[in-house]
């Protein structure tokens, strides 16, 4: 029998039940397998229905901008064509959902449906690819601010409460109406004036661990500064920035939006839903499919990701629930 089983086998003698402490030691003896910080937050987000349900509802969000071509061949109706005759009641307004157009048709007598489809992927594409530039150039400069201090940090600091200061939404209108609508200017615009955040939240957090041990360490050995910052310093920022990130996404989402609401996104006749919900003003009193169902879009992404950012925050950071239990 091997030295594992002996011990198990140990009983205790006033109760003649296996000893705990020799149990223990058999469980030790097996080893044991730790989890590291980001198994532990899959396994706190797994637990949160709400955010597995908001990523179950931003999967068929996803789904439904990859298959906007399908839904225009399911339903017949390419995503620009106009349907006068058959859109559109003999006074000139949009019909109601029908059999044939699933969710009503617009003031041109385009389908809706398709429409919020091929919306979808505007809405996600110009949300990720902000967030994304966003992300990059924050956390660059932010390490850049932190790592190495002196005037750098001083200069960037600046820059950065300079950039926050701005008011992001006059200035992104006001660029938007001097350059003309188009999806890489919209993208440019909302990264440039979204990186500050980030960097300002990773700059804290490398002032606190530029010190640390295993930056010695890694100084010590004479690894160069952009290995310290990108290899050691780097993961361990992450968390906080992938909380902000998915924060950030909705926020983008509506100022995509808005900026179409107000005829400074996307040319027409691009489906976009911001300018389907312009489009809908003069109609909500006659035809509320129209207003109802690309604002319900809009508003069910939105939803979405802030339900799954905030399950995210909690994962990463588990005190912060009991916190506001308190």
């Amino acid at each position: 029998m091997s030295d594992t089983a002996d011990v198990v086998a140990v009983m205790s003698p006033s109760s003649g039940e296996p000893d705990p402490y020799t149990t223990t030691q058999a469980t030790a003896a097996t080893g044991i397998e730790g989890r590291t910080p980001w198994q532990l937050a899959w396994q706190r987000l797994r637990r949160d229905r709400v955010a597995m349900v908001s990523l179950v509802v931003i999967g068929l969000i996803v789904l439904m901008a990859v298959a906007a071509p399908l839904a225009a061949l399911v339903t017949g109706h390419p995503v620009n064509e106009q349907y006068r005759t058959t859109g559109l009641t003999p006074d000139g307004l949009p019909r109601g959902p029908s059999s044939e157009f699933w969710l009503g048709t617009d003031d041109l007598g385009r389908d809706i449906l398709v429409r919020i489809a091929y919306g979808a992927r505007i809405s996600l594409l110009v949300g990720v690819a902000s967030t994304v530039l966003t992300v990059v150039i924050g956390v660059v400069i932010g390490l850049a601010a932190g790592f190495l201090g002196g005037l750098v940090d001083t200069v960037l600091a600046r820059l950065i409460d300079v950039v926050l200061s701005v008011p992001f939404l006059l200035v992104a209108i006001a660029l938007v109406s001097i350059t003309g609508p188009s999806l890489l200017v919209t993208v440019l615009v909302i990264g440039f004036f979204s990186w500050a955040s980030v960097a300002r939240i990773v700059r804290g957090q490398v002032l606190s661990m530029r010190e640390r041990e295993f930056v010695e360490a890694a100084r010590s050995l004479g690894a160069s500064n952009p290995r310290i910052m990108f290899v050691d310093i780097l993961p361990n920022v992450l968390a906080p920035v992938i909380v902000y990130a998915s924060l950030l996404i909705p926020v983008v989402i509506v100022v995509e939006a808005t900026l179409s609401f107000l005829g400074l996104g996307l040319a027409p006749p691009t489906a976009d839903w911001g300018g389907m919900i312009s489009e809908a003003q003069t109609y909500y009193t006659t035809s509320w499919w129209f207003v109802v169902f690309p604002g319900a879009a809009l508003l069910v992404t939105t939803l979405a990701f802030n339900l799954l950012g905030d399950g995210i925050r909690d994962a990463f950071d588990p005190r912060s629930e009991r916190l506001m239990a308190k």
